[in-house]
């Protein structure tokens, strides 16, 4: 006799129904998210790398050689956006004041600027400036994403990850795609 039979109600908790298909797994802070997972993402993408993070910083961090495998992976005709906070903004400066800490936005954008110079030549490699995603980020590899909704006062590092893949047209995956492609498309102020 099966499972379902034995145990019908366990069964149906156990397995994802609906719109959670597409959640992949889920961490309660982003730094809890294995580096393996963010190297596989980045490596297997083909079409679209979307860094959509008010500072992009950790990544260059984390991240041995990223700058060139984006390089790679842009030279291919992989398409690389970056959607990051403006280190001059009101929104900034606001957001230093409430995590008060010394590593300040304004010095992490920065060093994210300074890493994507040595991409700026590639036209497949594209950054905008947007100070309308400071509580949420966004991290788009084809068709997997990972997504961090920043909590109250806290940093990026300290807030939830969930990893979603697309698996049906308008859910979580869309949902969250495109609020980077309507934040992207609002942007008017390219870095370079």
């Amino acid at each position: 006799m099966s499972a379902a039979v034995l145990w019908p109600s366990r069964v149906r908790q156990a397995a994802k129904s609906g719109s959670d298909r597409e959640v992949v797994a889920t961490y309660p802070y982003r730094n809890a998210c294995p580096t393996s997972v963010w190297t596989s993402l980045v490596d297997q993408a083909e079409n679209v790398i979307e860094y959509a993070g008010y500072t992009n910083y950790f990544i260059w961090q984390e991240q041995p050689r990223l700058t060139e495998r984006l390089r790679e992976k842009a030279e291919s005709g992989c398409e690389v956006r970056f959607l990051i906070g403006d280190p001059d903004s009101r929104v900034t400066r606001d957001r230093e004041a409430v995590e008060n800490v010394p590593l300040t936005l304004t010095t992490r954008i920065r060093i994210t600027l300074g890493a994507l110079e040595a991409l700026r030549e590639l036209p497949c490699v594209q950054a905008r400036f947007s100070d309308q995603h400071v509580a949420l980020s966004v991290f788009r590899f084809d068709d997997q994403m990972l997504v961090t909704p920043h909590l109250s006062s806290l940093l990026g590092h300290e807030s939830p990850t969930l990893h979603l893949r697309r698996l049906t047209e308008d859910g979580l995956f869309d949902r969250f795609a495109g609020h980077v492609t309507a934040l992207w498309e609002r942007s008017d102020r390219p870095v370079w």
